[in-house]
């Protein structure tokens, strides 16, 4: 391996680090897991199974972070996830990223 392929090996691993942990700093900043756990359902659907839902491009990161600052009803059941004003629009963009990605 090169240097400069080491290189960019160590930054994507670091830039894959820092966004994970970024995202997970947001989950326990805004307190999601009161009602969302990464792969078993809680008061709202879990991680997984949202990132599944949505595995189609049915929606996008956009949505979802509205869906998210917004809140919603009948998507996911009887009980609705109440609106997350106090999450700005960058933190909703960076958590729907994420949830996006999560994988079984």
């Amino acid at each position: 391996m090169t240097s400069a392929s080491r290189i960019a090996l160590a930054l994507a691993i670091s830039a894959f680090a820092t966004a994970a942990s970024a995202s997970d700093a947001l989950v326990a900043k805004y307190a999601c897991v009161a009602c969302h756990q990464a792969d078993r359902k809680a008061v709202g659907p879990s991680w997984i199974d949202i990132a599944a839902k949505y595995a189609d491009g049915s929606k996008t990161r956009e949505q979802l972070a509205e869906s998210i600052r917004k809140g919603g009803a009948g998507k996911w059941g009887a009980v609705p996830m109440p609106p997350q004003s106090a999450v700005n629009e960058a933190d909703a963009q960076a958590l729907a990223q994420w949830v996006l990605s999560r994988k079984k």
